[in-house]
């Protein structure tokens, strides 16, 4: 039910957020019993000395799991190719940029430093060391398949404006990269022909954070200076336009050479490939669109929902309920063979003139995103692997940057993976951190009075 404008008043001014109370509280939410978070992990993967030659240089990629050649990305390009088992390994070989080569249970390293270099590989039998460089941060999820790694997502990425209500995050899409987000959630909007593909927030008129062209460009940019890191791209079709008008801009900034099309529709859980299958292709971003995609006009263009699944969207319990709201009435054997995404972006509903309205909760985004307690994000994936038997793909979070400590959102992501995190790698610089959260605070004063000020007229 919307709040009243008394109820709203105390929520803003309130000393104490209403995830404070003891988690041994009778009235705490639901707590699940303590469960591992980790991952899957393959058993294939061994750090026996070997007889291997390793290349070494700033563009080498050693990564041999079994069913991907080891290659490296030579002047943004790949060299190697999907394995083939029926091709004996060789002792030693040779390979110009262009070239692929083949190996049978044995690890073959490829370097160079440009496109026109000669690069040299040897061969080893098994066992085999295990990768020189990480995938998304982390050596341990070069192996593991695109639907086994739970990922940040920043919800509505490109709504950075300051002292608007309307934004999502503080730190645009490079800082946001930087951090470690690794999913980039937004609207488009199509105002007219002329404008274009728009990332606008609910009208274009309230937030207008430029084309998605533009957006896009800056994100391709990170791209070419990250080529161990995969990401996914998942846009809301608001104004409902045919899926070939996303062609241009994705052409435009440039974005094709990464994108990924899975080998057939519907994909599920063992259907995806590795992080470092998409690394060696070069194909790392998978783009997801909610409404009418139509991968035979647009094959890279993915139908969300034919892929993965979401919890409730614009969540107004605090309790962040685990269940499948998004593909409506699937099947929940269907919902546990995909992905999914848990949406942990907690919004007040208000009531204004008459309307009721989501606000984003503001004033609890330090409880919201902390690793533990009462409604946050390692709460939430923790019920959610409880539930459905793994932790969610996707963890999509307002203002990252804000919980019990900065990067505390990737810290829940890496308990679901596994893996640990550093502490010092979020979010900007100290100075900054400090204006966001001043700012973040300021905003919360400025929407609560704009909302008393259009209450105050009705009287």
């Amino acid at each position: 039910m919307p709040l009243s404008i008394i109820s709203l008043l105390s929520f803003f001014l309130a000393a104490q957020p209403v995830f404070a109370q003891d988690a041994s509280s009778s009235e705490d939410l639901a707590s699940p019993t303590p469960i591992s978070r980790s991952r899957v992990t393959s058993s294939s993967i061994s750090t026996a000395s070997v007889s291997v030659a390793t290349p070494s240089g700033p563009q080498t990629v050693v990564l041999d799991y079994g069913s991907v050649l080891v290659t490296s990305i030579v002047g943004g390009s790949v060299v190697g190719g999907p394995r083939n088992d029926s091709t004996a390994a060789p002792s030693s070989a040779s390979a110009s940029p262009s070239s692929q080569s083949t190996s049978s249970g044995s690890l073959v390293a490829i370097t160079g430093t440009n496109g026109n270099s000669n690069a040299t590989a040897t061969a080893g039998s098994r066992p085999r060391p295990s990768n020189t460089r990480p995938c998304n941060g982390h050596a341990e999820l070069c192996n593991r398949k695109l639907s086994n790694v739970t990922m940040v997502v920043a919800h509505n990425s490109p709504f950075v404006v300051p002292h608007n209500a309307a934004s999502n995050q503080v730190y645009p899409v490079l800082n946001q990269l930087e951090d470690g987000i690794r999913g980039l959630q937004f609207e488009t909007h199509y105002p007219n022909a002329t404008a274009g593909l728009s990332l606008c927030h609910t009208s274009c008129d309230l937030l207008d954070a430029g084309t998605l062209e533009s957006y896009l460009t800056t994100v391709r940019g990170w791209l070419d200076t990250h080529p161990y890191e995969v990401i996914a791209i998942i846009m809301g079709n608001d104004n409902r336009v045919p899926p070939a008008t996303y062609i241009e801009p994705f052409q435009n900034a440039g974005m094709l050479q990464y994108l990924y099309t899975p080998p057939k529709p519907n994909a599920t859980l063992e259907d995806w490939p590795t992080l470092a299958q998409m690394i060696l292709l070069n194909k790392r971003v998978v783009v997801m669109l909610d409404y009418l995609a139509n991968q035979t006009e647009v094959p890279w263009l993915l139908d969300e929902f034919s892929y993965q699944w979401e919890t409730p969207f614009s969540p107004t319990d605090p309790a962040f309920p685990c269940t499948a709201q998004r593909p409506s009435n699937q099947d929940d054997e269907v919902s546990r063979n995909k992905m999914y995404m848990a949406n942990h972006n907690l919004n007040i509903d208000v009531e204004l003139l008459g309307q009721s309205i989501l606000i984003p909760a503001y004033t609890l985004l330090d409880e919201i995103n902390a690793v533990s307690g009462n409604g946050s994000l390692g709460r939430n994936v923790d019920n959610c692997t409880a539930m459905w038997g793994r932790p969610p793909n996707w963890l999509l979070v307002d203002y990252y940057n804000f919980g019990n400590f900065n990067g505390s959102v990737f810290q829940a992501a890496a308990d679901a993976n596994g893996v640990s995190y550093n502490r010092n790698d979020c979010c900007g610089s100290a100075v900054a951190s400090a204006a966001a959260d001043t700012d973040i605070h300021k905003l919360a004063v400025s929407v609560f009075a704009a909302i008393l000020s259009g209450c105050l007229l009705m009287f």
